[in-house]
């Protein structure tokens, strides 16, 4: 065997790894460079449209994709609830009429309301604000699963009805119960992704200001008696005054709803 000539192929070899790794690095340097060239892009843009958006989370956060089943309500459960009036529907809606009314203030205390879901309402510690429509009537609540919302989701909320003179006689209930992790933890978009994708699709107006962004669960998946829902960033921008909420996968970056709120509609009260 001509050793000088294997030593010599085998040289090329090496020489044409390293070439091909050295191409990868410097491909790898390029992408980083042109990400970070990216964000100060961003950050200008945001910045010369007086967009203010200092308060979002910047820590990363991982979550994963969940599954979860409808509720089946019983009338033992009902039997439960004080000066109320239940009816269920379909198994799996409480409809309650109120033998007492409850009277909202012109500016809603949402930490009152709160307290009174959790004392008058089945489960009432699993439910968190949503928001308050004053010109569709509602005060709505979403469930919660580990401190996050599960965000516009009609099989996992709850739903008081005020009436024209700024009382409560009834609402509506639904639920979400066996909620499990189908998938392993991965780190989700930071929220200025989302903030981008919202700012990208021209839904942030000049001189707004990113009032709250927080991370809950939107469903990807709606069956009759199933659900699988995905880590979504809620986004909630001011412009003079109103308060316009959005929702972005927090895995893909997608917009996912865009809700516009009103002068009469008060989106984010906490």
């Amino acid at each position: 065997m001509d050793w000088g000539r294997l030593k010599t192929i085998f040289i090329i070899a090496f020489l044409i790894l390293d070439i091909f790794l050295l191409t990868q690095l410097m491909n790898k340097q390029k992408d980083n460079k042109l990400e970070v060239r990216t964000d100060v892009s961003l950050e200008e843009n945001l910045h010369n449209d007086g967009i203010d958006y200092s308060g979002i989370p910047k820590n990363p956060i991982r979550d994963q994709y969940m599954s979860a089943n409808t509720k089946v309500f019983s009338e033992k459960e009902t039997e439960k609830l004080k000066d109320q009036f239940t009816t269920i529907v379909d198994d799996s809606i409480i409809y309650s009429k109120l033998a007492n009314p409850v009277k909202v203030p012109d500016k809603l205390n949402v930490q009152e309301m709160e307290q009174y879901v959790r004392n008058n309402v089945l489960y009432g510690d699993q439910y968190g604000f949503g928001n308050y429509d004053e010109k569709a009537g509602t005060i709505t609540f979403y469930q919660k699963h580990q401190d996050k919302l599960l965000f516009k989701n009609r099989s996992a909320h709850l739903v008081f009805y005020v009436e024209k003179n700024n009382e409560v006689y009834s609402y509506e209930q639904t639920m979400l119960e066996k909620i499990e992790p189908i998938s392993e933890k991965e780190e989700v978009l930071p929220a200025i992704r989302a903030v981008e994708a919202i700012y990208r699709n021209k839904l942030l107006k000049q001189d707004s200001k990113i009032v709250r962004a927080e991370l809950g669960y939107y469903t990807v998946v709606n069956m009759e008696a199933s659900q699988v829902l995905t880590p979504t960033w809620h986004v909630v921008a001011e412009h003079e005054g109103e308060k316009e909420s959005m929702l972005v996968n927090a895995f893909e970056g997608q917009i996912i709803q865009e809700n516009t709120g009103s002068g009469k509609s008060v989106l984010e009260v906490r």
